[in-house]
Formats: structure tokens, C-alpha cells, sequence
């Protein structure tokens, strides 16, 4: 059985982490001939409004990750810098919710070491549970087809009104992406009521110890969820 720790970080407080993280997230990218991902520059590493997940295995590699960007007003949106160019409504629509509280989950991969276990899943989840301690009340997200049955299931929704009916071209032109929004961060009345109710039980105890199930067979996990008080 993988045994993995999941670990909750806010980016300025770990730089060796956070470049831990870019270096296997830019490997897997490259890995699937995608080199021109805007979120994968390293302005996100110093800014007080991004916080995140990693998964780490037995032998202390950071085996995947995922990001939440707060909406500040000042910086974009990593969906912003984008497809903002594309459709400039896509401004407007995250500002619509700036004043509850919004943001982004983004930068998620995982490592070919643990592809097809469940990872992706995980981390996702793990994202959406953490936004209670950040107080927001609605995320975005883009995402492929590939992507898109995990993040409909935990209650995404795809905001139609931009780009070709909720469509992009990115990050090449044979790729299509979707730019998605989960309607109530805080209810998940979205989400299918498995992944709500692990979600929640997520958010209610950050730290715990359990086994999930995932295609692959069990997996043991440890979460760490609850974001460091830094000194």
C-alpha cells in the first residue's frame, strides 16, 4: 500500500518547498510536450495570498501539488494571465465575487511515480478543504477534458458565458480548456456527496490519518492540512 503525507504550506514562508514544487511541476509539463504554462513562472512564490498542498512519499519526495491564489485586487489570477487576453470577461466574472472572498485552485500535478493512484483527486480535495482557513467563498479553476470529470465531481461548474461557450484553446492549439467556477466553496452543494462529505470532514479535521480508496487500490495517507502559523 503507498503510504503519502499531505502537507498544507503558504508559499513566502517556503521557498525551498515551493522550488521543490515548480521543479516537478515543470518536469511533468514537459513530460507531456506543454512548456509554455503561464502559472509556472515564480512570481506565485512571492505573494502572501498563495497558500497550497503537497503530497510527499516514504522517501520525502514531493510527489505532487496543488495551489489556491487568492484574489487580492492587485495581482491576477493565474486563469487571468491565462486566457484573460482571450476574453476580457473573465476579469469581470472573478470580480464579481471579489467582495465574498474568491480565488483560484491551480498548478495541480502529479508525478509519473504515482500516476493512476488517485493523487490528482486528493490533492484536489484537500484544496477546496483548506479554503475555510482563507475564508473564501467561491473558487475558479481551469482545466482539459482529461480533468474534467475529477473537478465536475467535487462541484466545479463551467462558466459558460466566457470564451466559446466556456472554451479555450490552451495552453496549445490542440488543446481545449474550460474555465470552471465552484459555486459555494463553503456548502459544496455542487459536489457529488461522497467528495462533499470527505471534503468537509477534511476541513473539520485537517489532521488526520486515513486510508482512501483510490483506482488503483488503498492508498495511506496522512494529512497535514491545517496552514502553519509562521513565525
Amino acid at each position: 500500500m503507498r503510504k503519502i503525507t499531505f502537507q498544507s504550506f503558504t508559499a513566502i514562508h517556503e521557498p525551498e518547498l515551493c522550488e521543490r514544487y515548480l521543479e516537478g511541476h515543470v518536469q511533468v509539463l514537459k513530460d507531456y510536450g506543454i512548456t509554455n504554462i503561464t502559472t509556472n513562472n515564480r512570481l506565485w512564490m512571492e505573494l502572501p495570498n498563495v497558500h497550497g498542498v503537497v503530497a510527499i512519499d516514504e522517501e520525502g519526495e514531493i510527489v505532487g501539488g496543488v495551489r489556491v491564489h487568492i484574489a487580492d485586487g492587485v495581482h491576477p489570477l493565474p486563469v487571468e494571465k491565462a486566457v484573460g487576453y482571450m476574453d476580457a470577461k473573465v476579469t469581470a466574472v472573478i470580480n464579481e465575487y471579489f467582495d465574498e472572498g474568491t480565488g483560484e485552485l491551480c498548478g495541480l500535478w502529479n508525478a509519473k511515480s504515482v500516476a493512476g493512484i488517485g493523487i490528482s483527486l486528493l490533492l484536489v480535495r484537500a484544496g477546496i478543504a483548506i479554503v475555510n482557513q482563507i475564508r473564501l467563498g467561491s473558487l475558479f479553476t481551469i482545466c482539459g477534458d482529461y480533468t474534467m470529470p475529477m473537478v465536475r465531481r467535487v462541484g466545479f461548474i463551467v462558466e459558460d458565458s466566457l470564451g466559446n461557450g466556456g472554451e479555450f484553446f490552451y495552453p496549445k492549439d490542440d488543446y481545449i480548456a474550460r474555465v470552471l467556477r465552484k459555486m459555494n466553496a463553503e456548502t459544496l452543494e455542487t459536489a457529488d456527496e461522497y467528495d462533499r462529505d470527505r471534503i468537509l470532514d477534511l476541513r473539520y479535521n485537517p489532521e488526520q490519518h486515513t486510508i482512501e480508496q483510490g483506482p488503483k487500490g488503498e492508498i495511506d495517507v496522512d494529512y497535514h492540512l491545517l496552514i502553519p502559523k509562521y513565525d
